[in-house]
């Protein structure tokens, strides 16, 4: 009896993920008849169904849920057994894939990239954006090495790095009777109305839970998918928002509309960090990368 090849696993592990036998064969290279008898020879040699095929869906059966979940780790597994061999000879060369919150890549990677590109020559980094839900889950699954996210991140599994404390400030329309000011505190957004992102981003919980003392009362006609789109909200006078500090450096700090002042210390931070698999082949190039990342930034916050 012949052993389960890793390209089938991987060929059903992509059917899982597309939902598409023609998705799933471009994502592995083949043709979509050469990936569909593969999964039949499977389905033969298990003597199960793991696949129903229906004319316009597809989905998994109770077996098939259960052995893509075994056969993400076998095939993470099976990465991690060429990466280790690689990185014996430079564990600071190959491929990193590495994703960070949409409120944090923008604006840390333009300060940080010519630096790990400099340090680290040997090291390709593949970047992505995702929320936090889908970054752990990817990070879990072995799609990613590591993400950069406000900590804690309250994962199993995880090592978590610490990298820098970022500082919120508060966004206010042109002319608002708090944008002259040095410094602001929480309690001076009393009867404000904040603007906040959409459900699924961390930074709104933190700026919820850094405006939870104060008496300003949340938007309820307004919920933001993008800093960006906070910015111009908050430019049209519909109300103050707050951003990470690099949010609102440069060109982002001059945004028409829209001034930016400090809180007064101690400002609310939100804490910046790196996480990835306590398992992970990648370790050395990671902390690599994060000392990087931490002698550039811990040097660009005011004390």
């Amino acid at each position: 009896m012949a052993d389960i090849k890793l390209k089938d696993l991987r060929y059903l592990v992509a059917v899982a993920d597309t939902r598409h036998f023609g998705q799933a064969a471009a994502r592995c290279f083949v043709s979509q008849p050469t990936l569909s008898a593969q999964l039949k020879k499977l389905e033969e040699y298990l003597g199960v169904q793991l696949i129903e095929r229906q004319p316009r869906r597809i989905a998994l059966t109770e077996a098939g849920i259960n052995v893509v979940s075994r056969a993400r780790r076998i095939l993470e597994a099976s990465d991690e057994i060429v990466a280790v061999t690689q990185l014996q000879r430079d564990p600071l060369a190959g491929k990193l894939r590495l994703a960070m919150l949409p409120t944090i890549g923008p604006y840390l990677l333009p300060l940080v990239v010519a630096h790990i590109r400099k340090a680290l020559p040997r090291l390709d980094l593949l970047l992505y954006e995702y929320q936090t839900g889908p970054l752990l889950a990817k990070l879990q699954a072995g799609e990613i090495d590591a993400g950069i996210l406000a900590l804690p991140a309250e994962a199993e599994g995880l090592t978590e790095r610490p990298l820098y404390d970022e500082p919120f400030v508060l966004a206010v329309p042109a002319g608002h009777g708090l944008s002259k000011r040095k410094s602001v505190r929480v309690a001076d957004l009393d009867s404000e109305t904040l603007l906040l992102l959409e459900d699924g981003h961390c930074l709104r919980d933190q700026a919820l839970a850094v405006c939870s003392l104060s008496g300003a009362h949340e938007s309820q006609d307004f919920r933001a998918t993008s800093l960006e789109t906070l910015r111009q909200m908050v430019a049209s006078g519909a109300g103050i928002t707050l951003l990470p500090e690099l949010a609102s450096r440069g060109a982002y700090g001059t945004a028409r509309g829209v001034d930016i002042v400090p809180f007064a210390k101690p400002a609310p931070v939100r804490q910046i960090g790196a996480v990835w698999r306590k398992t992970s082949a990648r370790s050395a190039a990671l902390e690599a990368v994060c000392k990087v990342i931490a002698d550039t930034l811990n040097t660009s916050f005011t004390p």
